[in-house]
């Protein structure tokens, strides 16, 4: 072998250790620019997570707020305009005033059962103390009692509280949802399911709620979501 031939080996081999010194560089580069878009990733649904639990924590906490002054402000007056409205002598009265007078008993009664209800749907306490599953069965109980609406709950016991903000996210969804159904769909069956997936790296709650009722369309549901007055 000449000088000529070592040098053009030599050569060569140089040419392939710089190629391959170039496309592990590159290899590397690539690989520390997918870690940080990863990293970057992970870091916006982290922020987006801490923001939506704090808007659900803000949230709950004007739910209770709103809740305490029913049960102990409106609530008390209620109570106390009842017990004055019962000291009134209704024998004193004539026909047609005993006739309204029973009849504001009745209407007073009422609200204070319905400001009653109110502020323990505003209040997440069963949610806290029976999960999630027990929550929505009491809830669609409740929502559903003197109408003709039937209702089937078919909700998935594996499941155990993960994220009680996020639980308390799904179950006031659940609440829009049906009370939007009831309300505007004048449906008279609904069925709430929910089905655990339950993998070795992750869990899963697919919960689905079907209803008999009328639906819109896509045009009428954009339509909606500039005009919400008029769906809640």
């Amino acid at each position: 072998m000449n000088n000529i031939e070592f040098l053009v080996i030599i050569g060569i081999a140089v040419m392939l250790l710089l190629v391959i010194s170039l496309l592990l560089v590159f290899n590397i580069n690539q690989r520390k620019k997918l870690k940080f878009q990863n990293d970057m990733q992970q870091l916006r649904e982290k922020q987006q997570n801490q923001l939506i639990e704090s808007a659900i924590l803000s949230e709950e906490n004007e739910r209770h707020r709103i809740a305490e002054t029913l049960h102990d402000e409106v609530g008390a007056i209620l109570s106390s305009t009842r017990l004055h409205f019962s000291n009134i002598k209704s024998d004193q009265l004539d026909d047609k005033d005993r006739q309204l007078h029973e009849r504001s008993k009745e209407l007073l009664d009422l609200a204070i059962k319905q400001v009653r209800s109110i502020s323990h749907n505003l209040h997440s306490t069963l949610l806290k103390e029976f999960g999630l599953n027990e929550a929505i069965r009491h809830f669609m109980s409740k929502t559903v009692q003197g109408t003709i609406v039937n209702v089937e709950t078919h909700l998935d016991d594996n499941y155990m509280v993960q994220h009680p903000q996020t639980d308390l996210g799904v179950y006031r969804i659940v609440q829009e949802l049906v009370n939007n159904i009831i309300k505007h769909a004048h449906a008279s069956y609904i069925n709430i399911a929910s089905v655990l997936r339950d993998e070795e790296d992750w869990k899963d709650l697919v919960m689905t709620i079907r209803y008999n009722g009328s639906g819109i369309t896509q045009q009428e549901f954009e339509e909606f979501r500039y005009k919400p007055e008029d769906w809640v």
